[in-house]
């Protein structure tokens, strides 16, 4: 037996030696037939470094030869292809890294040739759209290490994001809408966890039905109340950029990371602590006993009911949070729908993360990076339709979904109701 899962470990990854190594020659020829050979030769594209009112100290413009820096990549990616066909590298990390930076690369060159791409300011544009995304992602591995799926998120972001406007206009406190946000988030958390755990309700259907009655309720009592009271009830104002002394002045990382506004350093925080917890405190190890093996934990004197609804209030207590971001911390007013679906994002940034709050947090920059270029591209006049540029975040989102980045194993008792 031992020699027969061996042999099949060693046939499978010699094929996924292959398809990597053929995935990489693709992609440079790609690179080279679709941007390098529309690449004019003698035009620079430069890469603008620094960003408008930004603290940052500024730097020189980064300046290279367009049809150059496109042909050097699509050579970087058919070298490894070659090396990854002949020889062979177990990581598939880095493999994923190079396709991702030469394709990248390549295409900004080619789309800014003869003109200048703000590089700070599309990084930094790419943090801010993956915040709330993060924040959903992070409301989903919190519930489902604890085994509890909750695809409502959308509907509890949307719910939170119509309270903290209303509720920071009413008060002329944003930290009262901020409140706000949070309690609600709590609140739809605390109904679904009560619902599925208590009744043993079909996760997947309360969820949906969060984020049906999200929706039609925001859209009642938009079109009822707000629209009517025009600024009395919908213009709360957003939260000031806050820098942080000394941090804020390294060029481009400083603008970036270090001058935001709460929200955004909430997320932060929250992705530190959430790691911190869930691998190395005692309530980290009861909630990953939950969620992969529910009676032995029973066994061990561990309460699986009351862990698994507090995993599920916290998670609605993130998602609240990043409700709010889509008002009190960007636009400073409610529209119907206005979340678009980064919830459902935030989701696959979790299974793309493996469940991890770290990993979901990267894989979140990844489609705040694609959320962003489409505007950055839009800008550049790039002979592209707008409406597969409007695409791109949900293209990123089904192509990393396909397996791109290897088997996701989501905790053994995901989704399944306990029976004490």
């Amino acid at each position: 037996m031992t020699t027969i899962n061996a042999t099949i470990n060693t046939a499978l990854a010699k094929r996924s030696q292959v398809i990597y190594g053929i995935v990489l020659i693709a992609v440079g020829l790609f690179i080279y037939l679709v941007f390098g050979l529309n690449t004019q030769a003698g035009l620079q594209t430069t890469y603008g470094t620094n960003l408008a009112g930004s603290q940052a100290l500024p730097i020189p413009d980064i300046v290279v030869p367009a049809q150059m820096t496109v042909m050097l990549m699509a050579g970087i990616a058919v070298f490894f292809g070659a090396f990854q066909l002949a020889r062979g590298v177990r990581s598939t990390g880095w493999l994923i890294g190079i396709l991702a930076i030469t394709f990248v690369i390549a295409f900004l060159t080619w789309a800014a040739q003869g003109k200048s791409f703000n590089l700070t300011g599309m990084l930094n544009s790419s943090f801010v759209s993956a915040t709330p995304i993060a924040l959903a992602a992070l409301c989903g591995v919190i519930s489902e290490r604890s085994a509890v799926i909750n695809v409502g998120i959308e509907g509890i972001m949307l719910m939170a994001a119509q309270a903290a406007v209303v509720a920071a206009t009413v008060t002329h406190n944003l930290y009262v809408g901020l409140f706000a946000a949070i309690l609600i988030g709590g609140l739809v958390a605390a109904l679904h966890a009560y619902l599925v755990i208590r009744f043993k309700v079909d996760q997947i259907v309360s969820g949906v039905a969060i984020n049906i009655f999200g929706v039609g309720f925001t859209a009642f009592m938009g079109s009822r109340f707000l629209q009517k009271s025009g600024d009395m009830l919908n213009n709360s104002g957003v939260f000031p950029r806050i820098s942080i002394p000394g941090l804020a002045k390294i060029p481009i990382l400083g603008p970036m990371l270090f001058e935001n506004n709460i929200i955004i350093y909430l997320m932060i925080l929250l992705v530190i602590a959430m790691h911190i917890m869930l691998f190395y405190t005692p309530w980290g190890l009861r909630t990953r006993a939950v969620g992969e093996h529910p009676k032995a934990a029973d066994t061990l004197g561990v309460n699986v009911y009351l862990t698994r609804s507090i995993n599920v209030i916290i998670g609605g207590v993130i998602a609240g949070l990043g409700g709010a971001y889509f008002t009190i911390g960007s636009v400073g007013r409610f529209e119907e729908q206005m979340t678009n679906y980064k919830g459902f994002i935030g989701l696959a940034a979790m299974i793309v993360g493996k469940w991890n709050p770290i990993g979901a947090f990267t894989s979140s920059l990844i489609f705040g990076f694609a959320d962003a270029l489409q505007v950055k591209l839009q800008i550049l006049s790039v002979p592209i339709p707008s409406q597969f540029l409007l695409m791109a975040p949900y293209i990123v989102t089904m192509i990393v979904l396909t397996g791109v980045v290897g088997r996701a194993i989501p905790p053994a008792a995901d989704g399944q109701p306990y029976e004490k």
